[in-house]
């Protein structure tokens, strides 16, 4: 209970601990901060310090559910179901009652070490972590915290033994299993199981897609919105693409764009402005997408894969095909090269045993053609020495033969 003045993080603080009240001033300098401690213990002294509400006696949970309100105006649909499960789901168990103004790092430490323990993956843990971080950096602005305790927490988040995330695309015979057995069984959903196979593109991107994003003359189509959770938002990264057509995949669309008018027609209704639209003529569910699709991969006998892998199938039959890495990241819309190439480098043809032959040392006498010929230019010098008298060395070790046959030619 008091002023303390205290150094933390390049920088000097007041804090005040008075009748269940804390508070934490950032003030600059030492001399201003002991200043305004005094100031302080004066008006303590006098009975006249009025803290107000005291901010840090707010639980996590309802600081960050507070936070989170006002976080839905600015941030995606997405962003927010990420930091609300993680919250929920992982946060919440173990810090969820504790006061904001009480957090420290080992409390961050300690949480990750239980994520870690329940066999969660580095990512998630990452994850995790940049939620609570991003909220105690919140809880600094509003003088709640003197610093974030999750800050710079990447060396509890290594990899250590785990083996990286591999990715489990299907081969061209796998691929187009699939579409056959769709095509038997589930006449349906073979337009959307090939649109993401030839496209590329993510579960919610497919479910956003509209006709109006569709050029089937031109044999494009334009990524413009994502579908999350039901909620219609923009592509991931914000960032609008064009995709190229494959001509099959535009002859399914046409094709299939004429059965739904015909039927839609029949009910006496237009077309519904999404490409894949549900009975009802709104957006399709994401989890029915998922639970079908799982229904095509038992009856075709092939092993059991997320959704996602559609899209990393797209990627790897490209580069199998020899297509830069260049044109696939433009495909798939990453925000950078470098994603691609650490995701799918490995696929790129040409670049393994021969690749590692080449480095190889080349010896003058490696190729089959130069043994012979050193050996029958050594046996022509032998025959020509021998039709001379001299002997085949190039140099004699008795010096006065060489004289004598020089005096005889003479």
């Amino acid at each position: 209970m008091g002023v303390n003045v205290r150094f933390w993080k390049g920088a000097w603080w007041v804090f005040v601990n008075h009748h269940g009240h804390r508070k934490a001033k950032r003030i600059g300098d030492r001399d201003t901060a002991i200043k305004v401690a005094q100031a302080l213990r004066e008006r303590i002294a006098r009975g006249d310090l009025n803290l107000g509400p005291a901010d840090d006696a707010q639980t996590f949970r309802t600081y960050a559910a507070d936070w989170l309100k006002t976080a839905e105006r600015n941030l995606k649909a997405s962003t927010c179901r990420f930091y609300t499960g993680h919250l929920e789901q992982q946060i919440y168990p173990v810090l969820g009652d504790r006061l904001v103004g009480s957090l420290r790092r080992g409390d961050c430490r300690d949480l990750i070490a239980r994520c870690r323990a329940k066999g969660l993956k580095v990512a998630t843990v990452r994850g995790i972590a940049r939620t609570l971080s991003t909220i105690l950096s919140q809880a600094v602005e509003d003088e709640i915290l003197p610093a974030n305790p999750a800050l710079r927490l990447g060396r509890y988040l290594r990899l250590g033994d785990e083996p990286k995330a591999e990715i489990h695309p299907l081969t061209r015979e796998e691929a187009a299993h699939l579409l056959t057995t769709a095509k038997e069984h589930f006449p349906g959903w073979r337009p959307l199981l090939m649109c993401a196979l030839r496209t590329g593109l993510r579960r919610g991107e497919l479910l956003g897609l509209q006709w109006s994003d569709v050029d089937l003359n031109g044999r494009f189509l334009m990524v413009r919105r994502n579908i999350v959770a039901g909620v219609e938002t923009t592509p991931k990264n914000h960032q609008q693409r064009r995709v190229d057509l494959s001509q099959q995949l535009t002859d399914t669309l046409t094709a299939f764009r004429r059965r739904q008018r015909e039927r839609w027609l029949k009910k006496g209704k237009a077309l519904p402005a999404w490409v894949f639209a549900s009975q009802d003529g709104t957006a399709l569910d994401g989890a029915n997408v998922v639970h079908v699709f799982w229904r095509v991969l038992e009856k075709a006998g092939l092993r059991r894969i997320r959704f996602h892998d559609l899209r990393h199938s797209f990627a790897s039959l490209l580069i199998q095909n020899g297509e830069s890495l260049a044109y696939v990241k433009e495909q798939m819309g990453h925000a950078s090269i470098q994603i691609t190439v650490d995701t799918y480098g490995h696929l790129v043809p040409g670049g393994n045993r021969a690749a590692v032959d080449r480095l190889d040392d080349v010896q003058p006498s490696a190729t089959p053609a130069q043994p012979e010929a050193l050996r029958a230019a050594a046996r022509r010098v032998r025959k020509s020495f021998r039709v001379s008298g001299e002997p085949p060395e190039s140099r004699t070790r008795n010096q006065q033969i060489k004289s004598l046959l020089l005096c005889q030619l003479s």
